[in-house]
């Protein structure tokens, strides 16, 4: 599933591409004809991003909610050769003045009010990829838990926009056992944890791909699939820690692969 930065990159993408212009919204799969509909004609005024929930704003206080869920992606294509006809199952279809964008797979993609944005967000923790985001919330949800911090990084009401990927190695970064209680973090740890992440995240955006690996441990070892990002722990169960050698361990927590090194993060 994307995490939080692959959000507000195409939330930055499509204001790039669609922002101030009168649009065409269809849907060639069927699934969003009426939502479709309801947009189609106006002024893209702006898309913003909120942990994995992505808003388009349209003239007319209209807006459109995706969350890409485990399948869902954006296609770019130009207009400029004439507007291609649709491949696959495309969702929600964009055509702007020069480019547009096909929608696949997502496992939301509404037409929803302002008060249904507020009500979304309010459910969520704090995005720390937001200018606005409060870290204090987040901190007192995990000094009251008695959750493990491996499971409670992955709770969306908790911190927004967090994924697999971040949980991982950002519990490896900072030698933190991801079996720990929230109970047990000490205020100081999750004060660096969140400098931390907030840095590792903008990365994401600016780069386009997760990068967590500092220059002084990245000695070239591969990364776990091919153009996948080099990583501390995720997905290399059974490699050697790039630190200590300890063969890296795996297991299931809460319905999602969790990795760590019980050497380092002891």
């Amino acid at each position: 599933m994307p995490e939080g930065h692959t959000l507000h990159r195409l939330a930055r993408q499509h204001q790039r591409m669609f922002r101030g212009q009168r649009v065409s919204v269809s849907s060639p799969q069927g699934r969003f004809i009426d939502g479709a509909d309801a947009v189609n004609g106006h002024v893209f005024e702006k898309a913003s991003a909120y942990g994995k929930h992505l808003f388009h704003h349209y003239s007319g206080a209209r807006i459109v909610h995706v969350h890409l869920g485990l399948y869902g992606k954006f296609t770019d294509f130009t207009v400029d050769a004439g507007v291609p006809e649709p491949v696959g199952q495309v969702r929600m279809r964009i055509i702007g003045t020069e480019r547009g964008t096909d929608l696949r797979g997502p496992t939301a993609c509404e037409i929803v009010t302002e008060a249904e944005v507020s009500e979304i967000l309010a459910r969520l923790g704090p995005d720390p990829l937001r200018k606005d985001a409060d870290p204090s919330s987040a901190w007192t949800r995990i000094s009251k838990s008695r959750r493990v911090i491996g499971a409670l990084l992955m709770d969306q009401s908790v911190i927004a926009g967090v994924g697999n990927v971040y949980r991982n190695e950002l519990l490896y970064r900072h030698r933190i056992d991801p079996h720990r209680p929230g109970t047990q973090m000490a205020h100081g740890e999750f004060g660096d944890a969140w400098t931390d992440l907030v840095e590792l995240m903008n990365v994401g955006v600016r780069k386009g791909r997760i990068i967590t690996i500092r220059p002084e441990d990245d000695h070239g070892m591969p990364s776990y699939g091919r153009r996948r990002p080099r990583t501390y722990v995720y997905r290399r169960a059974g490699d050697p820690c790039r630190i200590c050698d300890t063969p890296i361990r795996t297991e299931v927590l809460e319905g999602r692969n969790l990795f760590w090194c019980p050497t380092c993060q002891s």
